[in-house]
């Protein structure tokens, strides 16, 4: 059995709660800020969810900022990660979850699960987290769209779980 962790950048609180009801489904303890992210951490774990809310003009929140750095230099091989971001697709329709995309641009090296999720149903114009067509991971609206928040994060960790 794999060996999860769940790493967050929260500055209201949201991200937090997400990473704490994605940890509970993917059967882990192991929640953690982002600003706790190491190479300890790294080398301790065989796969990492990595989760920011998006801020300004498409930014990572800023416990992200010293821990994107920390994935860059890591050595990810052999590594799974999984990514989950949050945003407000109304107010920052051009940029949102783009935080997810950054993090993902990060951890070239490992194999990202999870990715590969339909836009389709989602009210957004540009996100640097959507590839090929598709969301690298979990894009969820706390603001605007709750109402799907916990079929989405069900849908996705069913993902995440099949390819572990």
């Amino acid at each position: 059995m794999s060996k999860i962790a769940v790493f967050y950048g929260s500055t209201t609180g949201t991200c937090e709660t997400l990473a704490g009801q994605i940890a509970e489904k993917l059967g882990t303890s192991d929640v953690f800020s982002a600003a706790d992210l190491d190479d300890a951490k790294i080398a301790e774990y065989d796969v990492l969810v990595l989760g920011s809310s998006t801020w300004g003009d498409g930014e990572l929140q800023d416990d992200w900022y010293d821990a994107v750095e920390t994935l860059k230099k890591a050595d990810l091989s052999g590594k799974k990660v999984a990514l989950f971001g949050c945003g407000d697709s109304a107010s920052y329709t051009d940029t949102f979850c783009s935080a997810m995309g950054i993090i993902y641009e990060a951890v070239a090296g490992a194999t990202v699960v999870g990715k590969g999720i339909s836009t389709d149903g989602y009210s957004f114009s540009n996100s640097l987290a959507v590839v090929d067509g598709a969301w690298v991971g979990c894009a969820l609206d706390e603001v605007n769209e709750s109402d799907q928040t916990a079929a989405r994060i069900d849908a996705w960790v069913a993902k995440v779980k099949s390819e572990l």
